[in-house]
């Protein structure tokens, strides 16, 4: 004779906890980055550390959590890039967009960007991007729109100076990383067009 387990569905506090505490870290992780401390997360949440190190007993587990919708938004933006039949078009929107998640994010822009012990998981994520990235040069280098010396290092030194945009005011940060977004592109072109003459988005406003 066998005896069943009973099945606890989780209690809607711990649901609740969860849910702030993840609230809490997207905030904390986002504006001051992955140095952050947990008790700080906790903290903002109203939570006591026990509970916080309950449902995440690691930081790399929060953080894994805290950034998921952010990684599934880079891993769409590359599969996307690639997809695209315009190579060069493909190669400008996926810097866009990269420029745009880590604008929202310190965090996020830290733990893509770094290795960072705490956010071992991003690896693949960068590397995966990375490759994606020199395959889309290679493309738009053969249509003649990419300049021929570009390396994807350099889209690694231009993501490491977008991440001085999050010392500027959160209300005009997206759009000052959509300007520089811009600017980069245009570094990247191979020859001046038409379509190069297009304007800029406006310089935001940044207060002191």
């Amino acid at each position: 004779m066998t005896t069943e387990v009973p099945h606890h569905p989780v209690r809607s506090d711990a649901r609740d906890n969860r849910a702030r505490i993840l609230e809490a870290a997207r905030a904390v992780f986002g504006e001051e980055g992955l140095g952050a401390p947990m008790r700080k997360v906790a903290r903002r949440a109203g939570v006591g550390p026990a509970t916080l190190y309950r449902h995440f007993p690691a930081k790399r587990d929060l953080l894994a959590e805290t950034f998921a919708e952010q990684r599934r938004a880079c891993r769409t933006a590359v599969r996307d890039a690639l997809a695209d039949p315009d190579p060069w078009h493909g190669f400008r929107t996926v810097i866009e967009r990269i420029c745009e998640l880590h604008a929202h994010s310190a965090g996020f822009a830290d733990a893509f960007m770094t290795a960072f012990p705490e956010a071992m998981d991003f690896t693949a994520d960068r590397e995966r991007t990375l490759r994606a990235v020199a395959e889309l040069a290679r493309r738009a280098r053969e249509t003649g729109r990419l300049r021929p010396d570009f390396a994807v290092d350099d889209l690694v030194l231009v993501l490491m100076a977008h991440r001085g945009l999050q010392d500027t005011p959160r209300e005009a940060r997206v759009a000052a990383s959509r300007r520089y977004a811009a600017y980069v592109i245009e570094a990247f072109r191979a020859t001046p067009t038409p379509e190069a003459a297009t304007p800029l988005p406006p310089a935001p406003r940044l207060s002191t």
